[in-house]
């Protein structure tokens, strides 16, 4: 049989180690398809994950890398395949993961000819891939491939590959050994990166000089749990958490104060607020007004990303490296800080803290409170689960509620900040860990958007799973209800229901119509039965939660800026204000009772 240029691409993805692809067919990628299909039953096969999307392979690819540390990988025909690519490729590069993106493309022949579904699609990922190429001819391939992929690992980015049609179905031929080719190989390992000696004794005599420490960690320190535990134990500090490292660290470590920012803890905010020292680790966290000061603080920050150090925080000393191997090399320059009195009042205050979250839970609302749902499903996960979320008002308690356990993996869009991103985040975490139970926490606005037609993406592969426990939780509140805060809080607007009404979908049915799980809650003594059946489900469920849109997402602190626009849309009319202003009193009160 000829062996074809898609059939020496194939083997050069399996030479990479990739075993896994999210893709939808169309012409313009058919004969990548043809040599997926042709290498079938042979050894180290490359799995192929048929989406109901484009956006959503992107997305899944995107999660393979981070619940794996491995290369994602997604696929699409070329046209309006790829331009659907774009949304989930920008959230692998907010968020540092590598990912390959393979696209079709019109053949050479017609480019430039303004020919059916020819884009310029070199130009229009540019700003998104780390390497983007256009393979014009044979010879080409091979080095694309090797040079791109490399790329996408060394620089947690995003290559994107673009094969034209009758490039992939020409006759293979290895590129010459002559003037005007140029021969590549696989392979890559990441090395060993750890500042200068100098830099860390700069850095230790920074922290050791500091009192009042305190530590925010990001998805960059998940390689380094231990010595980052090592070093807040070491320098008496509280170690507060980025929302992408949320799962780093357990939270029922006591110097563990939770998440940071307007989805954070009041420890943590209290934390940033009263130290003199702080240590950043591998995290990008954004918000200005949840880090000290300028000048209130002298700063460390250490990330394997240069591009990053010293952007967030003018810090006094920045150290380029890996963040355990730099935690590794700094532990030994520290002091043992005697005075613990802060890390005990970080300690005090965390343990109050769990009371004001337990009353917030726990007041009562119309029908069932959204903190609710997620308190009641945290002690009851398996020490592997593995949680998703969604970017809307439902972060929030992923953020705030569920306190994860060691073991535990969770992740979302988080510099995307993306809708949508949940259940095909939970698809990904399934087929990289099988024998995990996953749960995705997922907004009714989410679900319309697109992530219920990936629930037909689960009923056709949930039978290949050695543990079929995947649970998708709707917040069904019919309500946009991130952004109606958002217009109540920041801009101090009632709510627009002409922007914000949803219509009431019946989640759990549609489930039940593809032969998956369906549980609908609407009472709130229901909900620890519900996760108790749904944990115990035989397939994959949907679990639905009629939930009261009129709890506020409550930042840690809430400023004086921030109450008097809330006054406002109250005042301007807001249609749901009695029941908004009973039920945020309801919050604090429950949290005040809890603590008498």
């Amino acid at each position: 049989m000829t062996r074809l240029t898609s059939d020496f691409f194939v083997e050069r993805l399996k030479a990479w180690g990739v075993t896994r692809i999210y893709g939808y067919s169309g012409d313009g990628i058919n004969g990548v398809l043809g040599a997926l299909q042709r290498a079938e039953g042979t050894e180290g096969e490359i799995e192929f994950i048929q989406v109901r999307h484009e956006e959503m392979a992107a997305f899944m690819a995107t999660a393979h890398a981070k619940f794996t540390g491995e290369l994602g990988v997604c696929l699409s025909t070329g046209g309006p395949g790829a331009t659907h690519l774009i949304t989930g490729l920008y959230d692998a590069k907010s968020d540092h993961m590598p990912v390959l993106a393979i696209a079709g493309q019109a053949e050479t022949t017609v480019r430039g000819a303004s020919y059916q579904q020819e884009l310029n699609l070199d130009r229009m990922f540019a700003d998104v891939a780390d390497f983007v190429q256009e393979a014009a001819a044979p010879a080409q391939l091979r080095h694309l491939v090797d040079r791109g992929l490399r790329v996408a690992k060394a620089r947690n980015g995003v290559t994107v590959l673009i094969l034209p049609k009758d490039v992939q179905d020409m006759v293979w031929k290895e590129p010459k050994r002559a003037h005007g080719f140029t021969r590549s190989g696989p392979g890559y390992s990441a090395p060993r990166i750890v500042p200068h000696e100098a830099d860390l004794r700069r850095a230790a005599e920074v922290l050791n000089a500091g009192r009042k420490v305190a530590i925010v960690i990001g998805a960059g320190a998940r390689d380094a749990a231990d010595e980052v535990v090592a070093v807040a134990e070491r320098l008496g500090a509280g170690v507060a958490k980025a929302l992408l490292g949320k799962d780093v660290l357990p939270d029922d470590l006591p110097l563990v104060t939770g998440s940071i920012g307007l989805l954070g803890t009041k420890p943590s905010s209290d934390m940033m607020e009263g130290c003199d020292t702080l240590l950043m680790i591998g995290t990008g966290f954004p918000w200005a007004e949840f880090l000290p000061a300028d000048g209130q603080v002298r700063a460390v920050q250490i990330d394997i990303a240069p591009e990053m150090l010293g952007l967030r925080y003018p810090v006094e000393v920045n150290l380029h490296g890996d963040a355990g191997e730099t935690l590794r090399a700094l532990l030994p320059l520290l002091t043992q800080q005697q005075d613990r009195d802060w890390q005990e009042g970080i300690v005090a205050g965390m343990d109050e803290w769990r009371e004001t979250l337990k009353g917030r839970a726990m007041a009562d609302a119309s029908p069932v409170n959204p903190q609710r749902v997620v308190y009641e499903m945290s002690p009851r996960l398996p020490a592997d689960a593995i949680v998703t979320s969604d970017s809307g008002s439902c972060a929030n308690w992923y953020a705030r509620d569920w306190q994860v356990k060691r073991g535990q993996r969770g992740s979302l869009s988080g510099g995307l900040a993306s809708m949508g991103a949940a259940v095909p985040y939970a698809i990904a975490a399934k087929f990289a860990h099988p024998t995990r139970p996953v749960v995705a926490l997922v907004g009714d606005g989410a679900m319309q958007m697109n992530n219920m037609a990936e629930l037909i993406t689960v009923q056709k592969y949930w039978q290949r799973w050695t543990d079929p426990r995947l649970i998708v939780c709707v917040f069904n509140n019919e309500d946009l209800n991130e952004v109606t805060w958002e217009q109540r809080i920041m801009e101090g607007n009632p709510r627009f229901p002409t922007t914000q009404s949803l219509p009431d979908v019946r989640y759990s049915r549609f489930a039940e119509m593809l032969g998956l799980t369906g549980i609908f809650v609407d009472d709130p003594a229901q909900l620890g039965a519900a996760w108790d059946r749904a944990l115990a489900a035989d397939r994959p469920v949907v679990l639905e939660v009629k939930t009261d849109p009129n709890v506020a997402p409550l930042p840690p602190h809430v400023t004086i800026e921030q109450a008097k626009a809330f006054m406002s849309s109250m005042a301007k009319g807001d249609r749901s204000a009695a029941q908004v202003v009973a039920d945020t009193a309801r919050q604090i009160i429950g949290g005040v009772r809890e603590r008498l």
